[in-house]
């Protein structure tokens, strides 16, 4: 079982950055791969980003590459998204996931709020 607290969320004016992390329990931390996903009001839920277990290789979705950046710390049960040139269309609820690389997550986080103002 592994529980997973986002935070790092805000209100940020487009071209801002934001840092959003992800917090693990559980010892098997570094077994998971994690993944950053957003969901927009009215939208379906989208694969943002993703980072393998030992971190040796990350995968981002086109409309965020560039821009965001996935790094995790094993040592602290952290996995962090670095969000670069915020857009307004960037705005959503992100929720960070634990499971197979790039699969569906087997398990949640509850998510942190992202709203980026033109």
């Amino acid at each position: 079982q592994v529980q997973l607290v986002e935070s790092g969320g805000g209100l940020v004016q487009a071209g801002g950055s934001l840092r959003l992390s992800c917090a693990a329990s559980g010892r098997t931390f570094s077994t998971y791969a994690m993944g950053w996903f957003r969901q927009a009001p009215g939208k379906e839920r989208e694969f943002v980003a993703s980072i393998t277990g030992s971190g040796g290789r990350v995968a981002y979705a086109d409309s965020v590459k560039g821009r965001f950046t996935i790094a995790r710390d094993n040592a602290k049960n952290m996995v962090y998204l670095q969000m670069n040139s915020l857009k307004p269309e960037d705005t959503a609820i992100y929720s960070c996931g634990a499971g197979a690389w790039l699969a569906t997550p087997y398990y949640w986080g509850q998510g942190t709020q992202v709203t980026v103002s033109s």
